[in-house]
């Protein structure tokens, strides 16, 4: 049973450290930089490969391919988050059209990637008035995250977060609601 328990726990641990992209370009890649500094000295960053994460500000589809605005957020040596409260600025990312479509309903707003990209250059735009000067990538590999659900709207949290009428008259049972007891007084009284 021991060595069971031992097995399981080693390749559980072995799985947590298994990178998010190919081992190879995690290897190459840098991770450690600032957006910043791309934007002061791009001649000597270009096509060069850089390992970053970000949070989607928008995907669009071009005739070249896909576009994505994110905001940039540092990764590990394994692809994954450090921080997302550290914004470092906002980046493009150029999926070619020859290896596929990322969908805009799919990498929509708010979801977090982890990508490799060669680095192209630097690109002029706007966010809402503002003038920005946007980093360029050329996307070799990229990683979807998966979203998080809320808590709230989890069925086990009851009667926490949905009104006692919420479920149907099958679910009635003194342990999940009694008339005596409410959470609220503003909520109605069920319909039964």
């Amino acid at each position: 049973m021991k060595r069971v328990l031992f097995a399981a726990m080693v390749v559980f641990s072995l799985a947590a450290c298994t990178p998010v992209l190919n081992r190879d370009l995690m290897n190459t890649g840098v991770r450690e930089f600032q957006l910043g500094h791309l934007a002061e000295t791009p001649e000597a960053f270009k096509d060069h490969l850089f390992i970053l994460g970000g949070v989607i500000v928008e995907t669009k589809l071009l005739e070249t391919g896909s576009q994505i605005e994110a905001l940039f957020v540092p990764v590990n040596g394994s692809g994954y988050f450090q921080d997302t409260r550290q914004y470092q600025g906002r980046f493009l990312a150029l999926f070619d059209r020859t290896k596929g479509m990322l969908d805009p309903l799919i990498y929509r707003k708010g979801r977090e990637v982890t990508l490799a990209g060669t680095f192209l250059g630097l690109r002029k735009g706007k966010i809402d008035e503002m003038e920005y000067t946007y980093p360029i990538f050329e996307v070799r590999q990229i990683h979807l995250w998966d979203e998080y659900q809320d808590a709230r709207y989890s069925m086990s949290y009851y009667p926490y977060y949905y009104p006692p009428y919420y479920y149907s008259y099958y679910y009635r049972s003194p342990y999940l609601y009694d008339p005596r007891w409410r959470p609220y007084p503003y909520w109605p009284a069920p319909p039964w």
